[in-house]
Order: C-alpha cells, then structure tokens, then sequence
C-alpha cells in the first residue's frame, strides 16, 4: 500500500540521510513529499519549498531531519496535515515538539527512518 509519507529537511546530497531517505521510500512504494526552502527538485521528484505548500493529500507520515530550532516552527503546520505519525530521526529529536504533538493525538516515534524501512517495521 502506497503511504504519502512528508521528509522535511529533505536533500539533493547522495551522502545525507534524508536524501537516502526520499530514494527509499520511492523504492519501496511509498510517495515521498520532500521539503526544503531552497531546493528545487531530488532526482526529477519535486520539492515543496514549505509544509504550508502541501495541500488536499492525506499524509501518513512526517519524518523529521531538521534541528529543534527549526522544526519548533512547525508545529501549526504539522497540526494542519493531520499526520498519523511523526518520526524523528537521530540529531532531530525535539522533546517538546513531541510533547505538543502527543497532546494533539499525532503518535510520535525518536527512530531512523532508514533502519524501520530496511527492517520492515515502517
């Protein structure tokens, strides 16, 4: 089953883990949504420059690869995309944002999202 599955911070760099990520996903089935401000397309898939640009697709997942400093800021617009989960993958982790989320009812996991796709437990 195709998951609409958001990698925010994600890049266009073969070596990041977000990159790998967005490459996965694709491989796997899934519909990885990329995000970053600056970056255009990865790999002919095209990239929403803000989670703000993400409208009327229902979102599985939001896996998380930018600092707590960013992603602090986006919270109303992860409460907005109604995700039924947010990963947040090592060196993202964000105790407080998880704590919002959980009190949203939006499930929260601190998991590398290469390492649950590799073992089957996405």
């Amino acid at each position: 089953m195709s998951t609409n599955v958001i990698v925010l911070g994600a890049s266009n760099k073969p070596e990041r883990y977000s990159y790998q990520a967005v490459k996965l996903l694709k491989e796997l089935g899934h519909n990885p949504l990329a995000v970053h401000p600056k970056i255009k397309e990865i790999d002919s898939l095209p990239v929403y420059s803000s989670l703000k640009d993400i409208k009327d697709i229902k979102i599985d997942t939001i896996t998380i690869y930018v600092n707590p400093e960013i992603s602090s800021g986006s919270y109303e617009q992860i409460l907005a995309l109604k995700p039924a989960r947010v990963i947040f993958n090592p060196g993202a982790e964000n105790p407080e944002l998880i704590h919002k989320l959980e009190g949203a009812a939006i499930h929260t996991l601190e998991a590398c999202t290469l390492v649950l796709l590799r073992t089957g437990q996405f």
